[in-house]
């Protein structure tokens, strides 16, 4: 998140405040939204390293200095595409107290935008997102607690919107990662491990890793999408566990 300070007053201006530059007839017209579009265009191309605001400007027929009115720094597009992102995600039907099912419904919304945009995922941590959108998307995962059985403490609803958060974050990275390792080495995932079959199998010769030996011959090794319905519904069954119950 960042900020510019206005001449004369005591406080930044955040880029979801600040107003745009009046609209002039060029031959290149510009907007918030379509400078957006055309950084996220290239972040899908070739990821946010691609992503400078010469390349967005020259990507717009634009000279890189008209962009300087719309947005003040590299961060502050990061955070414009972050949160143009989070309103691609579907806002979840709220069904009584179906707690579970809005933040499932959340979860699966926000990791397939994150597969549609893989550099989303390296957006993720760090501070919380502060745009309309993303806003929106806390509102409604915190709203989906409140008033629900067992979340009587403001304290009980953030943790549990967080602990399914750390989750969601740290399940979609490893899935971009090992996206990304495919296309780095050219193989897949199957490809990969018969390549290293050889070496893994003298390892679990040695008898000194029993249970790494019991999760390769009898796991069932779901695919993607099963593995992190799995591993939601664990976070969720463990938050439904601590909860107070008369």
């Amino acid at each position: 998140m960042t900020a510019r300070r206005e001449a004369g007053e005591g406080e930044p201006t955040l880029v979801w405040e600040r107003p745009e530059p009046p609209s002039r007839p060029t031959p290149s017209p510009l907007s918030r939204d379509r400078i957006v579009r055309a950084a996220i265009e290239l972040a899908d191309a070739d990821g946010l390293e691609a992503v400078s605001l010469r390349k967005v400007a020259a990507a717009l027929d634009a000279g890189p200095m008209r962009l300087y009115g719309y947005l003040s720094t590299k961060e502050e597009l990061l955070d414009l595409m972050a949160d143009a992102v989070y309103g691609e995600i579907p806002p979840p039907a709220r069904t009584g107290d179906d707690w579970r099912g809005t933040l499932r419904s959340l979860a699966h919304g926000t990791r397939a935008a994150a597969l549609r945009h893989e550099w989303f995922a390296d957006l993720l941590s760090g501070r919380p997102h502060l745009g309309p959108h993303a806003l929106a998307h806390m509102e409604a995962s915190l709203a989906a607690l409140d008033g629900a059985p067992g979340f009587d403490h403001i304290d009980t609803i953030m943790h549990a919107v967080e602990t399914v958060n750390v989750y969601l974050i740290g399940a979609i990275q490893r899935q971009i990662a090992e996206l990304r390792a495919e296309r780095a080495t050219g193989m897949d995932e199957r490809q990969w491990q018969m390549a290293s079959a050889p070496y893994l199998n003298r390892m679990l010769a040695t008898g000194r890793y029993p249970m790494l030996a019991r999760f390769m011959h009898d796991a069932s090794h779901a695919d993607a999408e099963s593995a992190f319905e799995a591993g939601l519904q664990c976070v969720l069954d463990g938050i439904a566990a601590r909860l107070p119950h008369p």
